[in-house]
Parts: C-alpha cells; structure tokens; sequence
C-alpha cells in the first residue's frame, strides 16, 4: 500500500503533467492562428482565440481522463504512453474541427485545429521525449544499475530495451550487438548497435559494461556457448532469456533475465515438431507409459498430457516415482486411480492382466535399467529388465491389440561395447521382430544422455563440487551427445508418429560435448576456484566418444530434419526365449555374442 505523502506525491505529479499538455495546447492554437494571419491576427480575433484555447485544453482533458494518458499512470515517455497521447489529442482536434466548420459566425480559420492539433502532439513528444533522456542519463549514473550489452537487436531485444528503461529494472543498456550486418548503426529507444559478436571484448571496455545479455530465447546451446566463452574472455557475467516456451505470454522483459546455466551452454537446440501429426496420434487415444517414474517416462507423460488423450496410464516399480509424475501432472499424488499402476516389466502375468484390462492404443516403454558401471557388474540384472522385461512388454501389447508400441532406445545400442548397450541393442531388435510378425506398427527411438535425469553426470559433479571436490572425469577426451529432457520428449512423439513399422528413429543429438567442459563450466559457474579435477581412468565398457549409427546402418532421412531412420535385424522371440542364463557371467557373454553377430551383419533392406 502507498502511504499517504507517496499519494500527495503522485497526485501532484500527475497534475503537473496536465497544466503542461493544456499550456502546450494553449500555445498550439495561438501559434496556429498567428501563422493563419502571417503574425498579425486582428483585434477581434483575440476573445475567440481564448474561447478556443480553453475548450482545446478542456476536451484533451476530459478525453485525456477517459481514454488518454491521464487514465492509467504510464511511465512518462513509454512507448504506451505516447502512443495514448497521440490518441487523445487526435480525438480532441476532430471536435475542434467539428466546431470551426460548423460554427456560425466562424470563430477562426478552419486550418487552425490541424495546425493547432500538430502543433500540440509534437509539443508533448518533445517534452516527454526530453524527459526520457535525462532519466536515461539520470539512472545511468546510479550505482545500482548494471551497465549491460545487449546481444540481438530483434523482437526481443527491442522488448527487453524497453524494459529495461523502467526504473525499477536494475539495468542500463549501453550498446547493442548483431551479428546481422543490416543492423549496424541501428538505433533502438536510443541505444545503438556497435558491431558483432567479434566486438564484444572492444565494446565491453570502451563502455565498461558488466554483463552481457543474450536477447536470443530461441538460441541454441552451441551458439550460446560460444558467446559466453567470448563474453567470460572480456570479464562480463552473462544473463540469458529462457527459452520461449518458458517465457509467461512469450513477450521477454527484464523480469525473465536470469544466469546462463548448463541447460543452456549444453541442451539447447531448435526444435521443430509438427503438432498436428503428434495431435492425430494421441488425441482421444488410451496411452500407456511403462518406466512413467523416471525422468524420461515422466516427462513423456507430461508431453503426452499436452494432446488431450482419453486415458493416460502410468505403469512403473518405484511408487514415489509414480508419486511425483502424478503430482506434475495433476497437482495431487494420492496415487488413486485406474491410472496408475505399481508393478514390475518382469512381471509377465501381471502385465497381460494390466493390458487386458486397459486396452492402450499406443505405448512408450521407457522402463529400464541405465546405469552403465552398475550393469557392467551385474549383466543379468540388465538381461532380465531391459531384455525380457521389454519382450514381456511385447508380448502384452501385442496380444492386447495394441496399435503403436514405441519403444526408447540409447545412442550405446549403436555400436555397443557394453552390457548397457548390448541389451538396449537386443531391445530394438525384439521389437523389429514384433513389427514383422505382429499387426500395429512397431518402433524404436534411439538418442543420447539427457541433461537433468536422475543419477546424470551434472548431479555427480553439483555434488563433488558442494562438497568441495574433486570432481572426477574418467579421461580428459571423453564426450558423449546431450540434449534437454524436454526436447527429447517432443522428438521422441514426433518420431513415433512418422515413423515406419519396424525402423528405429535416430535423433539429431547435435556434437558430442567433452565431460571435461562440462566440469570446468561447472566449477566456474560455481565461483568456487579450489575444485581441482581428478582422472579415473576409463571404466569397463566405456568408449572416448559415443555413436548414434552403426557403420552397418543405412541411414534415411524422415520428413523432420531432426529425426533419421535406420533398420535392424531382428532378433526372434524363441532365441530370447531358449536362452538359459543363470550366471551374470553367461549374461554377459550371450548379449555379447548376440550384439557381435548383429554387427557383422548387413542392414535389412526394404
């Protein structure tokens, strides 16, 4: 609540700005009359011209307090406004004309309300405009404002310029950056763009900025990395736009800047989806998610809630997993409901029980065992889960009838040289059996890590670093492909709405980043300068970098740039069937042998 001198305040500072539009509009009409009779108006024109000037003054106010500026308490030359100005002197210099072309005897010259009414809106431009600069040049000189670049002179660059001009915003723009040569020597609310990206260093020191702004929400995350490289070399912080999806009403102010986090420098990237294909294949179907707990699973459910489905099931072991997806979902986690569902993919009974009695048409099966070291040592455990666990999965939705099984895959499954990948392989291949035996239409989606999944690399290094290092990287040249948990989801509906019965939907990952970036990007975002890094040595199974194809692949383009198919083999239920694994020893060596043959194989085609 404003106190009572804040209103006093106010009150008189708005009245201050009305005398000022009326002697605007006082001195308008006689300038206007004057130029109508070449500087010599006649004597008895001089009681008109005051009748004149008053009902100008009188109507802009009366306009001016029901549509006009008076009415809402804009920020004093704002674009809104000037924009309200223009409005109310426009409507009162209509009624002017309206009364000089109809009064009888005539008053004065009929040209004096244009003249008067040009004269007038130019005037308070002036004024405010006048204004605007000194309050730039006012707040400038506070010692709480951040003298910012701002890097993008599009749509939202113009926004955020024009927000920053409010008081209360705690920036100063002293320079815009585009690399759009058109733009050089733009001006925008005052601010002028002073080069390129190349121009950062120069312009940062001759302006002595202190941050730069990334005025770029749809940027990707390479584009990102490499300003802020550039931006932390001349000794500038960086502020970031989210990206637009994340921005309220899509319209970015100063409110919506923020510290560039790794999301941004490693998981960006444009994504294009067609909605309507996606639309098509999940509105007022029935969906089951298997693995609905996890941070693939959940964030399918949430994507998949998007479309309007008639049913959506959310099939997983971990009850707080389930908990959490149905409180997103929701905003409630009783965990009651038809809709959810606690038990485990081994379960084969269980799971004919669940799809006989819910009937999906389609079906994500993203449960599985991920985590590499842990299945290095117990290979059994990743050939009951993501092996049998996926051909029970089969199984059901097949003789439920199911129409689209979906099926997440690993970029490891592309080349493998682990357990992880061994059985991820053996899944894709399981369900190009399905696709060519069964009726509906089967599919793989295979991509690489996410950033922000449970038990990611970024979690293990947040917590090294809290607890004050080190931070352990198993080899300096490691790289593996990441994207965000939520782009991941949108390709993988897209993929699985375009894609071809039998293939399995590569996703552009982009390039593989090193793990080593991603530590010291860590360390330096934490300001913490002491973490030191420590080499472990490559782990049983791990490889430098990793592979979205295998070179047996034949690789085809999909009608989204972001999605490439490829066929496997396939692998027969009765081989998974007969296989008699009671060891993790013979687990491991028969998901090997199974994976080498698939290797030395030549791609299917069609």
């Amino acid at each position: 609540m404003k106190s009572g001198a804040a209103k006093g305040s106010e009150w008189l500072h708005q009245w201050a700005w009305v005398l000022l539009d009326e002697g605007i509009w006082f001195l308008a009409i006689y300038v206007a009359t004057w130029l109508s009779f070449d500087f010599a108006p006649t004597p008895g024109l001089i009681e008109t011209t005051l009748q004149f000037a008053v009902a100008a003054a009188i109507g802009h106010l009366l306009v001016g307090a029901l549509i006009g500026p008076y009415a809402v308490g804009h920020q004093r030359g704002s674009f809104e406004e000037t924009t309200d100005v223009a409005a109310t002197v426009l409507v009162t210099t209509i009624g002017l004309a309206i009364w000089a072309v109809f009064a009888n005897p005539q008053v004065l010259p009929r040209s004096v309300p244009i003249v008067a009414g040009t004269l007038a809106m130019v005037g308070m431009f002036a004024v405010r405009f006048l204004i605007r600069s000194w309050r730039s040049v006012h707040y400038a000189s506070e010692e709480n404002e951040r003298r910012v670049i701002v890097f993008g002179a599009g749509v939202a660059g113009r926004r955020l310029l024009r927000s920053m001009g409010e008081t209360e915003s705690g920036f100063f723009p002293v320079a815009l950056l585009d690399d759009d040569r058109t733009k050089q020597r733009l001006r925008i609310d005052g601010v002028r763009v002073r080069g390129t990206r190349e121009d950062i260093d120069e312009v940062a020191h001759r302006f002595d900025a202190t941050a730069l702004v990334l005025a770029l929400p749809l940027a990707h995350a390479e584009l990102i990395r490499e300003l802020t490289d550039l931006a932390t070399a001349a000794g500038l912080d960086v502020l970031v736009l989210p990206p637009l999806r994340d921005i309220i009403g899509g319209h970015p102010t100063s409110y919506d800047l923020r510290d560039v986090n790794l999301e941004d420098l490693l998981g960006r990237r444009p994504i294009t989806m067609d909605t309507t294909v996606v639309a098509e294949q999940l509105a007022g179907r029935s969906v089951l998610v298997t693995g609905a707990g996890g941070s693939i699973g959940s964030e399918l459910c949430r994507q998949i809630a998007r479309f309007g489905p008639a049913k959506l099931y959310l099939l997983d072991r971990d009850e707080s997993g389930l908990q959490a997806t149905q409180l997103s979902l929701t905003g409630q986690g009783l965990l009651q409901g038809d809709e959810i569902i606690l038990t485990t993919i081994r379960d084969l009974s269980t799971l004919r029980t669940v799809f006989r009695l819910s009937r999906p048409d389609i079906v994500f099966h993203a449960a599985a065992l991920k985590h590499l070291p842990l299945l290095e040592s117990f290979p059994l455990e990743a050939f009951r889960t993501n092996v049998l666990g996926t051909l029970n999965v089969l199984t059901a939705a097949a003789e439920a009838g199911v129409g689209t099984f979906v099926n997440i895959s690993t970029d490891k499954a592309a080349d493998p040289t682990c357990v992880l990948g061994y059985s991820k392989r053996l899944a894709e291949r399981l369900t190009a059996d399905f696709a060519r035996t069964q009726p509906g239409r089967y599919v793989s989606v295979r991509f690489g890590n996410v950033l922000g999944s449970r038990g990611s690399v970024v979690h293990a290094f947040a917590a090294q670093i809290e607890a004050g290092g080190p931070i352990t990287v198993t080899h300096p040249d490691v790289e593996r492909f990441f994207m965000l948990i939520p782009e991941a989801c949108q390709l993988v509906l897209e993929a699985a709405s375009i894609g071809t019965d039998g293939e399995v939907m590569v996703l552009e990952m982009g390039k593989q980043v090193k793990i080593l970036e991603m530590a010291t990007t860590l360390i330096r975002m934490s300001g913490r300068k002491d973490i030191k890094i420590h080499y472990t040595g490559l782990r049983p199974g791990e490889k430098i970098s990793e592979d979205l194809f295998s070179t047996v692949e034949d690789r085809r383009a999909t009608s989204n740039p972001l999605v490439t198919s490829v066929d496997v083999p396939t692998l027969s239920v009765y081989e998974v069937q007969s296989a008699d694994l009671d060891n993790h020893h013979e687990a491991a060596d028969w998901m090997r042998r199974e994976a080498s043959a698939y290797r030395a194989s030549q791609p299917i085609t069609v």
